[in-house]
């Protein structure tokens, strides 16, 4: 799939979002402030939360799909994992204030209306996150966009946060009005978790972090399966943005011709930019047996070993 139509389909799912969520704020929002339910009110302010970073995710993320330019030779894949720890931070920062909200209201009772109308409220959000989820989810499965990634898991989260918001409103109908800020705390709570979860996430993406054993053992199976390669030596493998970066050594035979061996290094870096994590590879291809690499635990994986 080309980058533009990455770009629609990236776009469609955003708009989705923010509608997503603007039509939540309103109906929680208003039934919450009619029947002064602290558990809807946290979860409408949530929405506010969510609608904030998929507006910026709309406006800022697509820039992820822009290719190199002058200013930025290596291209704008870095822009997505920004994008996200903007989203993580700002959920994390309203589920604070919430939990203040919520203490507030434990400490100073002040149970809402019993009306059926906050059920509906509810169940009307709930449906509404789902549907959002499960768009996002399916437009997300052939891009892989970290920024559409944490709106998914912030709809999903938002129908967690909705029915632990229903099991305040259930405490009102039955007598213990106590459960609405409860249920108000919790879902700040996982508001908090949901916001710091996804900023760690994606900040290994933005500083450049290692890549895991796993793929790196993946990569130097990859380079070794090739036939004339002899030694694979000083791998390094880091993030560049969402996607893994290979910089390595090789060791070839060194009285092969220079076009065989311009075609094998070709071959290498094909074979690893076709790894599903992998988005760009540097080969440097060696004389085998002369021992030129660094000093590192792993420095080198010898055919057969």
């Amino acid at each position: 799939m080309d980058g533009d139509s990455n770009r629609r389909r990236f776009a469609r799912a955003s708009w989705a979002n923010v509608l997503g969520n603007a039509v939540k704020i309103v109906v929680e929002g208003a039934a919450g402030l009619a029947f002064g339910s602290v558990a809807l009110i946290a979860d409408a302010a949530h929405s506010v939360a969510d609608l904030v970073a998929s507006v910026v995710v709309l406006v800022w993320g697509r820039t992820a799909f822009d290719g190199p330019d002058d200013s930025h030779p290596h291209g704008h894949e870095r822009i997505e994992p920004l994008t996200a720890i903007f989203v993580g931070a700002v959920i994390a920062l309203l589920g604070l204030l919430l939990l203040s909200e919520s203490v507030q209201g434990l400490l100073e009772p002040d149970p809402p209306a019993a009306r059926l109308l906050l059920f509906g409220a509810l169940a009307f959000a709930i449906a509404d996150m789902y549907l959002v989820y499960r768009y996002t989810e399916y437009v997300n499965a052939d891009i892989g966009s970290t920024a559409l990634a944490a709106l998914a898991v912030d709809c999903l989260n938002d129908i967690y946060t909705s029915i632990a918001a229903l099991v305040g409103v259930i405490g009102v109908f039955f007598g213990a009005p106590i459960l609405d800020p409860l249920a108000g705390a919790l879902v700040s709570v996982l508001v908090i978790s949901q916001g710091v979860s996804i900023g760690r996430e994606n900040l290994d993406y933005l500083v450049g972090a290692a890549a895991t054993p796993t793929q790196r053992t993946q990569i130097a199976d990859t380079l070794r399966a090739h036939p004339d390669v002899e030694g694979v030596h000083d791998l390094t493998v880091y993030y560049d943005g969402t996607v893994l970066e290979v910089e390595v050594h090789v060791e070839v035979d060194g009285n092969m011709p220079f076009r065989e061996a311009h075609d094998i290094e070709s071959s290498l870096v094909d074979d690893l930019r076709d790894l599903e994590d992998v988005g760009d590879a540097h080969v440097h291809l060696d004389p085998s047996g002369i021992g030129e690499w660094k000093d590192q635990p792993d420095r080198w994986y010898a055919n057969g070993n």
